[in-house]
């Protein structure tokens, strides 16, 4: 089971911007949209029905009464949930974005702050602790983006009005679980419109399933701790099936013309991949064990032969081009270069700065972006659109290297 709804998206697009301390005690008035009074009488009965669910799983009435009150439905996190953008993201920009100096400098220092931590970890389930940080780094910068949406707002709405309402009612209850634990504060559940919270973004069912106190405090607290964190996540990889001692996989070089087997899950000996002519971009022999044949954009792209420990990854949020930047990002914190191969395009993805710079380029040209943070959303698409449209070149509102170079040339 995936420890996230598969809804949440984790590119940097969506509007998870910076914490916020909401407290979830007092009303929540301010709301999408006034609810007339048949749909208020709806929600109302709405919650009683998952208060008595809620008593039956072990949270005690006082603490939903308390973590609920005021609460009304949030449309907005409706609006989220039915209108996913079909923009769709090269893989080239999606690693671009993810695995840059920026995160790469902020993860090494991470390394070395939570030294202690991460060797904690690693000894207790043996998972690489540059593969950790490097999901900390994805998830939430570090702890500087973990969300600012109340998950008992969004959760409730979610399991009253949304789709697969029965999934969120069981996360509801699971986020309630967590504050009568006592592990968590209600005023501290705030997280993503799906309902994925902290500095690893777990979902509340899977932090009720595999959340380790690694600080020692005799609570498990993922917002605030980062030991926690840390192990909470190791523990996560471990039950998902990373095996210790076992690499994600490496970059290697396809023979001329190759067209044989590929595919994540087809996996063979690696004996079977060298007698096809498959060869580590390193130069170093393929070893042993199994892997699987990655073409992320083709065979005229990076390959990589991956393990099962690249299907532990995949598993914390289904996607292969996540898998990846996790993976590389974490042989980035280890030292390890770029990938020898490029990617098939001759024009590649911005880095952060990079698109804070084309953000900031595009304001001085009048169009209206919003704060220009790096996150490439629909007005800034929009405005890239435009722009190209002016320069006569195809609008798709793709931030890349030749609009970048366009507006700094001032065209």
């Amino acid at each position: 089971m995936k420890r996230r709804d598969s809804l949440d998206s984790r590119f940097r697009g969506n509007d998870i911007r910076k914490n916020a301390r909401v407290c979830l005690l007092a009303p929540l008035l301010a709301v999408a949209l006034v609810l007339p009074g048949a749909a208020r009488a709806d929600f109302a009965s709405c919650m009683a029905s998952i208060r008595s669910d809620a008593a039956a799983h072990g949270v005690p009435a006082a603490v939903f009464d308390q973590a609920t009150a005021g609460v009304q439905p949030d449309m907005k996190v409706l609006d989220f949930q039915k209108n996913q953008p079909e923009f769709k993201t090269p893989i080239w920009d999606y690693l671009a974005g993810l695995v840059d100096d920026e995160r790469i400098a902020d993860g090494k220092e991470a390394l070395r702050k939570y030294a202690s931590a991460f060797a904690a970890e690693e000894q207790r389930f043996g998972v690489p602790r540059t593969i950790v940080a490097a999901v900390w780094g994805v998830e939430s910068d570090f702890g500087k983006s973990m969300g600012s949406r109340p998950l008992v707002q969004s959760l409730s709405t979610l399991a009253c009005y949304g789709e697969r309402a029965s999934y969120f009612r069981s996360e509801l209850i699971a986020a309630l679980k967590i504050v009568a634990d006592g592990d968590i504060a209600a005023d501290r559940l705030v997280g993503s419109w799906a309902g994925a919270f902290g500095q690893t973004q777990f979902m509340p069912s899977t932090f009720l399933r595999l959340a380790v106190d690694l600080e020692g405090t005799g609570r498990r607290d993922i917002v605030d701790s980062v030991p926690d964190a840390i192990g909470s996540t190791a523990n996560y990889l471990r039950h998902a099936g990373w095996r210790p001692g076992v690499a994600w996989g490496f970059e290697v070089k396809l023979p001329e013309g190759y067209s044989g087997p590929s595919g994540r899950r087809h996996k063979a000996p690696m004996s079977t991949w060298a007698a096809r002519g498959i060869a580590r971009a390193d130069g170093r022999p393929l070893g042993e064990g199994e892997a699987g044949l990655l073409l992320p954009a083709g065979p005229n792209g990076p390959a990589f032969l991956v393990t099962s420990n690249f299907d532990a990854i995949y598993s914390y949020n289904a996607a292969e081009s996540y898998a990846l930047a996790i993976a590389h990002l974490s042989d980035r914190l280890a030292g390890g270069g770029p990938f020898v191969t490029p990617w098939p395009t001759d024009d590649p993805g911005l880095s952060r700065a990079e698109r804070r710079e084309l953000q900031q380029l595009l304001i001085k040209r009048g169009y209206d972006v919003g704060e220009p943070d790096g996150a490439i959303g629909n007005k800034t698409r929009e405005a890239i659109a435009d722009f190209q449209h002016k320069l006569g070149r195809p609008a798709d509102g793709r931030a890349s290297a030749k609009v970048l170079a366009a507006l700094r040339q001032g065209m």
